[in-house]
């Protein structure tokens, strides 16, 4: 990188920990992170967010069975759940006699963004003290069980998790796509996409993590290529992925209209 400093090397510097020691993470460790969370760009201001933070095994082992079973889920001393909320707004809206509408799909996307950009922000100050982090898609797998797990009440949607503890070994750090396949100049274009898709299947070919797997070439089943980010990406995007979702987050209040 031609420019850097602190904060960018810091950045740069993520990855995902899925390995910890059993000590505890601090209260006040627990308070600065979250409230660097909250130091995150909020649409309008709302914040329309709550952050649940598990520390009981039990309930660390059930949050781990409802995500498929990842046993650092459980192993973490510290998981974050990071909710889309619009239950405070509701709330501040019956103080002030109105009422507040939670038909719109543009609702839980304001909901959703200010969750995700929270998170990302907790995630960074985490890691500045030394803490791992790994962020649990998974979470959303059972919204209706972990919404009664922790307690949730209507207009709150479970978006991600996130476990932190003191790692006992470094994440792998994972290259991203070529600058090239993400930056657009002034218009969307994409003369480099099929360069930079190639680019980085290569790359991360290389780390080893596809374990030099192979596959048939696309329109040539004779022939065969590595295995790699296309490839896999590919077959994951074919697949449906959590199809009662739209319906869950309705049930729970949103109208997605």
């Amino acid at each position: 990188m031609s420019v850097t400093n602190s904060i960018i090397e810091h950045i740069h510097a993520h990855a995902s920990a899925r390995h910890y020691k059993p000590d505890p993470v601090p209260n006040e460790w627990l308070e600065a992170i979250v409230a660097a969370g909250q130091r995150a760009s909020s649409s309008s201001n709302l914040q329309a967010y709550s952050v649940i933070a598990v520390t009981n095994p039990q309930t660390r082992a059930a949050l781990a069975h409802l995500c498929g079973d990842q046993e650092h889920i459980a192993e973490a001393p510290l998981f974050l759940a990071f909710c889309a909320d619009l239950s405070r707004l509701n709330r501040a809206a019956e103080l002030r006699h109105h009422s507040l509408v939670s038909e719109p799909t543009e609702h839980f996307l304001i909901a959703a963004v200010d969750a995700a950009l929270m998170a990302q922000n907790t995630a960074l100050a985490a890691e500045s003290l030394g803490l791992g982090v790994c962020y649990i898609g998974s979470l959303r797998n059972h919204p209706p069980e972990v919404a009664k797990l922790l307690n949730l009440p209507r207009l709150m949607f479970p978006l991600v998790g996130m476990t932190l503890g003191f790692p006992t070994r470094a994440g792998r750090v994972r290259p991203r796509l070529p600058l090239k396949g993400v930056l657009h100049h002034e218009v969307y274009s994409d003369q480099n996409q099929d360069a930079a898709l190639a680019e980085y299947d290569e790359a991360m070919i290389a780390t080893g993590i596809y374990d030099n797997r192979q596959v048939a070439v696309p329109g040539h089943p004779d022939k065969m290529e590595q295995y790699g980010w296309t490839e896999h990406s590919a077959r994951r995007m074919s697949q449906p992925s959590r199809a009662a979702l739209r319906k869950q987050i309705q049930d729970m209040g949103w109208g997605l209209e």
